[in-house]
Order: structure tokens, then sequence, then C-alpha cells
């Protein structure tokens, strides 16, 4: 079992929770400090941070899964055949999780996903079917993270034509990067984007039905967006939440699913 669930850390914690229900995803979890959202294709989870804080408006990559135990036994043994990743079992301020390093240092965690009383993995049936989740990750070395994905699980989903990131990293100017895409078994996508500096993560999402019918529900909601095209992708660009005309933040994202054979 794996699915995509990155964390982002936000002090504009309710604005959002707004957001992501006009999207359409379903909040499953509700705390004061933590908050998760499922889309039809993996899950979002938001953390408050102080305003100004080093965190705020930030991405964690993250993972849930199965059985950690399990995960981390056999991402280790995928490591280490194929070299650079390394899977430990650590006691993190939430509980039991496992930390994934891949070979230049960049690390993120694998929580256990929740069971409902039937045994299924917890999720929301009624969140929109068609908009999915995408985890970034940007690499100095594209190849060993994408090879780190591989190690956790996660399945190549070709991109057809040549892959682009528009504005996915919330915490660098680049506006295109060569990426590679991954499909979790059990909802979301992740991606690897080139870039230059320290590994670090982004945030987007993709939508399987009509963008310029999400684009007209969003508007109708009062949220700014606009459809785009970049590398022949159309794209919907949404007003950020955590843009409080204190700091600039780009757009969020969302992309058309590609076309698949």
């Amino acid at each position: 079992m794996l699915r995509v669930r990155p964390i982002h850390f936000t002090s504009r914690i309710d604005e959002w929770e707004r957001l992501l229900t006009d999207l359409g995803m379903i909040k499953t979890v509700d705390e004061p400090t933590w908050r998760e959202f499922d889309a039809g294709s993996g899950r979002l989870a938001l953390h408050f941070a102080e305003v100004g804080s080093a965190e705020d408006g930030t991405t964690s990559l993250g993972v849930e899964v199965g059985d950690l135990l399990e995960f981390a036994r056999r991402t280790k043994e995928a490591g280490a055949a194929e070299g650079g990743t390394t899977a430990e079992l650590i006691d993190a301020d939430h509980g039991q999780s496992c930390r994934i390093t891949a070979a230049d240092g960049f690390s993120f965690l694998a929580d256990q996903a929740a069971r409902a009383a039937d045994g299924s993995w917890v999720r929301s049936a009624e969140a929109d079917p068609d908009l999915a989740v995408v985890a970034v990750w940007f690499s100095e070395d594209a190849v060993a993270a994408a090879r780190t994905l591989r190690d956790i699980g996660a399945r190549p989903r070709p991109i057809p034509g040549s892959g682009a990131i528009g504005n996915a990293d919330t915490n660098t100017d680049v506006d295109t990067v060569e990426s590679e895409a991954f499909t979790a078994k059990n909802g979301g996508i992740l991606m690897v984007g080139t870039a230059t500096g320290a590994g670090r993560a982004g945030l987007g999402f993709e939508y399987a039905g009509d963008l310029g019918a999400l684009r007209e529900r969003l508007d109708e909601a009062g949220h700014e967006a606009a459809v785009i095209e970049e590398s022949a992708v159309p794209t919907l660009h949404v007003a950020n939440p955590d843009a409080d005309g204190l700091a600039a933040h780009p757009p969020l994202w969302i992309s058309a699913a590609p076309a698949l054979g």
C-alpha cells in the first residue's frame, strides 16, 4: 500500500481549507493544528505554522503505507540493490514513522495509513474523483531521486511529449524543469524535477475532468483562477492561499491529466 500525502505548512490554514473544499476534497481529520483532506487520488495534510516562520508556506514530501516494518524492509532491500536509498523506523512527534533518505541526503517520511473497521484503507468516497494530489521533489540529481521513488514502490508513468513542471515549486523561481512522474498504487502522483540547490518539495494537483468547468467553479466560489498553456499542457493557476499581501507566493497549479496510451 502506497499513497501520496504531502504536508503543507501554513499560517493560513482556514484559507487553505476553503480552497481544498472548493476543489472537491473532503476533510477526514480535523484538529486545531492538523487537518487532512482526501482527493479522488491521494491525500494532503495541512499543518499550522506561525506567521513568518521558516516553515510557513512550505511543503514537505510524504507518503502513507500499509505496514511500516514491511515497507522499511522492502525499501532497504531495493536501495541496497540499486544503491543510495535507506529506510529506518523512527519515533516521530506524531508516532512511529519511517524515514526514507536518498543518496544526496534528502529525506522524507512514510507514515502508517489508517484502516477502517472493515480493514479497508480509510479514504473518502465523496471526494472529486477527477482530482489527484501531486507531490514534487526538486533535486539536483533527478536520476537518483527517481531511483529512490522506485525503491519505495512508486510506478513510473510516461509523460507525453517533453514533460515540464510549471511553478510547482513554491520555494524557487525556476519556471520550467525537466520532470519524471510516478503513480502510487493507492492514490496520488509523485514527480521529480531537476533544480539547483538543496532538495525540496513542491505541491500541485492534476485534474482528469473539464479544466474549464473547474475554473468556473472556483471563480464562482471567489477564487482567482485562469487556464494557461505550459509546455502544451493546459494548466489552471489558482491564487495561492499563502499569498496574504506580506509575502509573494506563486499560484497553485492544477494541470490537465495526460492522455496515456
